[in-house]
């Protein structure tokens, strides 16, 4: 009473305080809204995501976001037959990776070699009450996995942070229509690379001179348009021989079949259609 100048205040269980506050936290640490009076400070102060093909970036985890928080994303390759992918984190608010702050890589191996696309890579990101950041990749046909732990706030001010907040919105147009032209470009390469494998194994068989020289016309088309930066320009001229290719991709499939189904007998095949829908059922 001498030292503070008043009453200590003795009718408080201490043991009732601290149990108190240990449920309000707790009550913010799984997620729920708090009361009117109650201010939740622990989110994220910049999103988390990774880098895609074209230099992009995928958030997976918004700013904003109250912590311990969980986000899955799932992903998938981009060329036939890839086995490994990169892992790229990264953390802000621009489109591209050049914007945007790197907080770690890791890859992933040991992925079965499929056509683009088919693999299927489940991407987690885990933010713990710490704020401590767990990234981890699983290939979900095999159980192939790779992490790793980071600290996102490490090394950052209050001042970078704001910095990155204002450039996202100061360039957000900018950013808008350079993420619409890399995401055409990307598309538009992957037809590309697509449909020259696919000429190269089935053309000869498959395709006369006439329809060679049709997709081979296209694709020096697209090829031209994805020099430049006009995003009408690639999306048309990508889905012109997306067109263009669909006899080719439907004769493909119609070998793939045929190719199924050799050597094997009507009842067989009827059989195997019965099993399946008693399966099914």
């Amino acid at each position: 009473e001498a030292f503070f100048g008043r009453a200590p205040l003795t009718e408080i269980d201490p043991d009732r305080v601290v149990a108190l506050g240990a449920a309000l936290q707790a009550d913010v640490l799984v997620g729920n809204k708090p009361d009117d009076e109650m201010l939740l400070l622990d989110v994220l102060p910049l999103s988390l995501g990774l880098e895609t093909m074209g230099g992009l970036v995928e958030k997976v985890i918004s700013r904003n976001t109250p912590i311990p928080v969980q986000r899955a994303q799932e992903f998938t390759t981009y060329k036939d037959g890839q086995t490994a992918m990169l892992i790229h984190v990264l953390q802000g608010e621009r489109e591209q990776v050049a914007d945007c702050r790197s907080l770690a890589q890791f890859e992933l191996r040991g992925i079965p070699p499929m056509v683009a696309g088919a693999a299927k890579i489940q991407v987690v990101f885990q933010v713990d009450a710490d704020g401590l950041l767990s990234v981890s990749a699983s290939e979900l046909a095999t159980g192939v996995s790779a992490a790793i732990n980071v600290k996102p706030s490490y090394g950052l001010s209050d001042t970078e942070v704001t910095d990155m907040l204002k450039a996202s919105f100061a360039y957000a147009k900018e950013d808008a229509a350079a993420r619409m032209l890399l995401e055409a470009r990307v598309d538009g390469q992957r037809l590309i690379d697509a449909l020259s494998a696919a000429m190269q194994q089935d053309g000869p068989a498959l395709l006369s001179p006439d329809e060679t020289q049709t997709l081979q016309l296209g694709i020096q088309a697209l090829e031209a348009a994805l020099a430049g930066d006009q995003v009408q320009l690639i999306s048309a001229e990508t889905q012109n021989l997306s067109q263009a290719s669909d006899d080719f991709a439907a004769k493909r499939m119609d070998q793939e079949v045929r190719k199924a189904l050799t050597g094997q007998s009507l009842d067989g095949v009827l059989g195997q259609n019965q099993v399946t829908a008693d399966e099914a059922h």
